[in-house]
């Protein structure tokens, strides 16, 4: 998905209030995703992955100093996590989010970020 696409699926779901399906994903920075939360609840629309990128890189964008787990981080589009997320709604009020899987030495970790479009960001 383009930056374009990703901020008209944002400001379409930003008059929308969470329902009793999603309200548990309180998530304005990355979070992992809480455990017991059923997934399938969600419903993959896209993905931020170049197909054609087999090493994407793991360099992240924060040019305030903020930091990967900062709810005021950029959505920075080309970059680390997100050169690695899918786009995914709730399949019942259409709230959007981004999702990876951090792969850590002992474990893996489903994260998953709500999608806002004041802080989309175009490769800079």
């Amino acid at each position: 998905m383009t930056a374009d696409e990703l901020i008209a699926l944002a400001q379409l779901a930003r008059t929308r209030s969470p329902c009793a399906r999603c309200q548990a994903l309180v998530c304005k920075g990355w979070e992992s995703i809480p455990g017991g939360f059923d997934t399938a609840q969600l419903q993959r629309v896209g993905s931020l992955r170049d197909p054609h990128d087999e090493d994407p890189t793991l360099q992240e964008y924060h040019p305030a100093g903020t930091s990967g787990w900062s709810a005021e981080a950029p959505i920075a589009l080309g970059w680390s996590p997100y050169n690695r997320c899918d786009v995914w709604q709730c399949a019942s009020c259409l709230r959007p989010f981004l999702r990876y899987t951090e792969y850590g030495g002992y474990y893996t970790d489903e994260r998953v970020r709500e999608l806002q479009a004041s802080l989309i960001v175009a490769s800079p």
